[in-house]
């Protein structure tokens, strides 16, 4: 262990001293914050616009009943262009609702009087405010619908002979969660980046440097070398999870959720357990780092290795956002995979066994041992060492 320890301390002193390996370990957990937070900032500020919309329409003067509703219902009305296409396609207007000459007469027939609602559809910050122009047509729509069902003594009910209610079982919290579910993949992800380059670097890059033979020259035990470089990694990779994890946290007490009708708590309960579960998975993924950085001959070659494995922590969060993962117990050892249930539960607020937990913790570390013996046994070859 004292020479584990050295090689940990030398290797630790190295990335530090390395911009690419700090830049790793800080650059992703920054990055995704401010990211979240411009998004859902701009998402609350369309939901804001939306409330606050002026309606162009053209032809105002063929459904004045319908004119007068939208005013009482709080939204302003102001006179459309006359060529309603040319203007939203030159950006003049976000949408135009454009009312035909021939609506008063379908209308006071009994017929369906249709409207325009001309829009870009390219345009996503026009969403909202199109949107619920439409919901306010069709609600007007419906309602005069229904008074005329009544004026003719008729039932409303009798066009909807069946009903549903719904019932959630969810929590408000588990639904809220939902929002979040790329939560539990940047922080696997932060495991995967932030000790990438420091495996990189004691391996392929010493490899490079002509300093590895060196290094194995010493009577030290293979093992103890490769125990060395791989906490250091794993010293990285778990400091990236903290600053992913912190940041997060700055950027949601920046969102305004309330406004977006998300009840997501993260306290310090939640925050122990992101990281309970988070970085046992930064000793599993340095140490799979470093045994496949190992094989290659130069540190590109090594990065174009390590680049293929985030892939690993993106398959649960795709395979989740199609279908429900489940809770099978047999998925929990799996490395991010368990911990991408694990934290799903925590942001939910559900209560978790501590036979779950044990699965989840103890199963990283194990592995990342055995990546660590496996690359121990590799150092013993003449063909890793050499690069031949």
């Amino acid at each position: 262990m004292n020479a584990a320890i050295v090689v940990f301390r030398k290797e630790l002193v190295d990335g530090l001293r390395d911009r690419r390996s700090v830049l790793s370990a800080l650059m992703f957990p920054l990055m995704f914050p401010l990211l979240i937070t411009f998004m859902f900032n701009k998402i609350a500020e369309r939901e804001r616009d939306a409330d606050d919309i002026v309606i162009p329409v053209v032809g105002a003067a063929h459904a004045p009943d319908m004119i007068d509703w939208f005013e009482r219902r709080g939204y302003e009305v102001s006179v459309g262009p006359a060529d309603a296409q040319a203007a939203v396609g030159d950006k003049a207007h976000d949408f135009v609702l454009v009312i035909p000459d021939d609506f008063a007469a379908d209308f006071a027939e009994g017929r369906t009087a249709d409207v325009e609602l001309v829009y870009d559809g390219a345009r996503k910050e026009a969403s909202n405010a199109v949107g619920r122009v439409r919901s306010l047509v069709r609600e007007y729509g419906r309602m005069v619908g229904n008074l005329r069902l009544i004026a003719r003594g008729i039932s409303p009910q009798l066009g909807n002979p069946v009903g549903i209610d719904d019932v959630d079982i969810a929590s408000a919290r588990q639904r809220s969660a939902s929002w979040f579910s790329f939560i539990p993949m940047i922080i696997i992800m932060a495991t995967f980046i932030g000790g990438m380059n420091v495996a990189i670097d004691a391996t392929a890059g010493e490899r490079e440097r002509s300093s590895l033979e060196p290094l194995l020259v010493n009577p030290v035990p293979r093992r103890s070398l490769v125990l060395g470089k791989w906490l250091a990694a794993s010293v990285f990779s778990g400091a990236s999870v903290g600053l992913a994890l912190a940041g997060l946290l700055v950027a949601l007490s920046r969102v305004p959720l309330q406004q977006l009708g998300i009840d997501l708590e993260i306290g310090p309960r939640e925050v122990a357990g992101l990281l309970l579960a988070t970085l046992p998975l930064a000793l599993f993924a340095s140490g799979l780092q470093v045994m496949l950085a190992t094989f290659a001959r130069s540190y590109k070659e090594a990065q174009t290795y390590l680049s293929m494995l985030m892939l690993l922590p993106m398959v649960p969060h795709f395979i989740a956002s199609m279908s429900s993962l489940g809770d099978a117990w047999w998925m929990l050892p799996i490395p991010a995979l368990g911990q991408h249930l694990l934290l799903t539960d925590v942001l939910g607020g559900e209560a978790i066994d501590i036979g779950s937990i044990l699965l989840v913790v103890l199963s990283s570390p194990l592995l990342g041992l055995l990546c660590v013996e496996l690359t121990a046994r590799l150092f013993e070859r003449e063909r890793i060492v050499f690069g031949r």
